[in-house]
């Protein structure tokens, strides 16, 4: 719910960074509540889609490029434009799984050691676009690895059905 009232600025709205309002292909722009906005070396981000339909990484296509382009693009330059921070100093990922099942990506500082930045759980924003350009349906096929706690419900479903 709180991503839903960040989006239809109930919450958090003198937070907005940048907003491209486009229904289908723009976006919010928002520092990430971990960020104190103090420092620029933990730089950190999120990019929250307007659409409602995309859940994760699992759900986009090639339909979706214009989205992702924009995301990395204008928030590359929102940033740059807002904190001085160049696009060639952040990363720019999406997390599967995700801590909350509405697409959004994230931009941190290049040498922030963010939570979940780690190549097991993070996917660059420039590959994935890269990779629905070349198979429009990559996500649906691809099999991801991503790691889990010992003590997350997920894990326990993996052990039940004898897959750990």
């Amino acid at each position: 719910q709180w991503v839903y009232n960040i989006l239809e600025k109930k919450a958090e709205a003198d937070r907005i960074v940048h907003e491209n309002p486009d229904p289908s292909n723009g976006f919010v722009l928002v520092p990430d509540l971990k960020w104190n906005q103090n420092q620029l070396e933990d730089l950190y981000l999120i990019a929250l889609v307007h659409r409602r339909d995309i859940k994760s990484l699992r759900d986009l296509t090639a339909e979706h490029l214009l989205l992702l382009r924009n995301i990395l693009q204008e928030g590359k330059e929102a940033i740059a434009k807002r904190f001085g921070v160049p696009g060639s100093q952040l990363r720019v990922y999406l997390h599967y799984q995700p801590s909350y099942y509405h697409l959004h990506v994230h931009f941190t500082a290049l040498g922030y050691d963010a939570p979940g930045s780690s190549v097991e759980r993070a996917h660059l924003l420039a590959d994935v676009i890269d990779n629905l350009a070349m198979d429009p349906t990559f996500y649906q096929k691809r099999a991801l690895t991503f790691p889990l706690r010992a003590d997350e419900p997920l894990f326990k479903k993996f052990q039940e059905a004898g897959k750990v």
